[in-house]
């Protein structure tokens, strides 16, 4: 029998399920939301015991704070808590110059610039929401084969474990990552620059304690970064390291012993954090720019990093795509509301308007900080020193910077004194 529902969502990673919570908040209770995942999600009551399919891996995410914001108001932030580790200050520097600067939180009245989540327990939290809410219908594994557009959505052929059956969807959102199969399926061309980088992770554990600090260090092969996390038994000083480098270095480093690893960040990053005395497990993956060149049509969006993988300077793809759902479900809401489709192409594209600001500012500001820093001319190097110390003496400029770096310019956000008192830092266990 062939099935019909208002909204599918393809793809349960961060995005799809942060879609389906946002969705099933704005929409009335009738709105039939389907999710469907190609991995097998824990059951009600399994989320922190069962293995993590690929979106919820051993890395972290820094989410800004217009992420605390949009997580807020879909009830997600409380469970969230207790895994979140404060970002109150940045610190920026280029290794071999004079140019630094420190970005803090209290200089606004801000309980934090940020925070730095593990995306196992970012996973956990989403799916314990979406159990907890009981409004959207999620199918996992399950997978979409084929697809074609039908009476103004989508026709489905949704292959699961009893077999192959037809959906149809008034509106289908794709979040199948930036591999996404469905882009190609739908003809969607997809604009690719890769950087001839790949970013090296890992947690590292510190003699000294970072207290709330996370830095970012721009070097002659890439950007380095180290993020605060929570502690744990046996490493109370941790922290996540995302670390830019050429593919056979990012190699050599994964592969070297712990001993020569943490020498050679050392000599890298410095001794802010004293003797780095442990690294964890090390992956790495390929850098590129991912652009979808067509994000909206009737009865389809493209969202998360099928629509746009950003490289992880400033931590600001996720970010961007939690602003995209923001938007994304207020157009969707405002437009049923007033008694349209989910699917009409009308309100769609008042959401690709309303974001495409946001989109280019972040982007290209993702895509041109690491190559200008990466520059050998001396002449490009003092200019990038100056500009950085200027921002100290330059309260305009710095606040402007902080205000895109935390996501609150795109949503229009006052730097208020919200959450004022909130300043502590949860502990993680084990």
């Amino acid at each position: 029998m062939r099935q019909s529902h208002d909204i599918v969502i393809a793809g349960g990673g961060m995005v799809g399920v942060s879609l389906a919570l946002q969705l099933a908040a704005s929409l009335p209770a009738a709105t039939r939301i389907l999710l469907l995942e190609r991995f097998q999600l824990p059951a009600p009551g399994e989320e922190g015991s069962a293995d993590y399919h690929p979106s919820f891996d051993a890395r972290s995410t820094a989410l800004s704070y217009s992420s605390r914001l949009i997580y807020e108001a879909m009830d997600v932030w409380t469970d969230l808590q207790q895994w979140l580790c404060p970002i109150e200050r940045i610190h920026v520097s280029s290794r071999g110059h004079f140019g630094s600067t420190v970005l803090a939180a209290a200089d606004y009245d801000w309980p934090a610039l940020g925070y730095v989540v593990e995306n196992a327990w970012l996973g956990r939290a989403l799916l314990s929401a979406l159990h907890r809410q009981g409004r959207v219908e999620a199918r996992s594994p399950a997978r979409v084969v084929a697809l074609a557009p039908h009476n103004g959505g989508t026709r489905l052929q949704v292959e699961d474990e009893a077999g192959v059956a037809a959906i149809d969807a008034g509106l289908l959102l794709v979040a199948d990552g930036a591999d996404s199969g469905l882009c190609e399926q739908l003809g969607v061309s997809i604009n690719r620059k890769p950087y001839a980088q790949h970013a090296l992770i890992a947690n590292i554990a510190s003699n000294e304690p970072h207290r709330g600090c996370a830095y970012e260090r721009f070097t002659d092969e890439g950007p380095l970064a180290l993020l605060p996390l929570t502690g744990t038994t046996g490493a109370a000083n941790r922290s996540a390291l995302v670390w830019t480098l050429p593919e056979s270095r990012a190699e050599q480093l994964k592969g070297c012993t712990e001993e020569a690893f943490l020498r050679e960040l050392q000599q890298r990053f410095g001794y802010r954090l004293g003797r780095l005395r442990q690294v964890g497990e090390r992956h790495s993956y390929p850098l590129q720019l991912v652009q979808a060149t067509e994000q909206v049509r009737r009865g389809v969006v493209v969202v998360g990093n099928a629509a746009h993988a950003l490289h992880p300077v400033a931590g600001q793809g996720f970010n961007l795509a939690l602003r995209d759902v923001a938007q994304l479900c207020r157009a969707i809401a405002d437009g049923v509301a007033a008694g349209r489709a989910p699917g009409d192409l009308g309100q769609l594209e008042h959401f690709r308007l309303a974001q495409q600001q946001d989109q280019e500012r972040t982007i290209g500001f993702s895509d041109r900080v690491p190559a200008l820093f990466m520059q050998s001319d001396p002449l490009l190097g003092i200019g990038r020193d100056l500009a950085l110390c200027g921002m100290d003496f330059l309260p305009a400029l710095k606040r402007a910077f902080v205000r895109h770096a935390a996501g609150v310019a795109a949503l229009g956000e006052p730097v208020a004194t919200v959450h004022k008192g909130d300043r502590g830092r949860g502990q993680a266990n084990g």
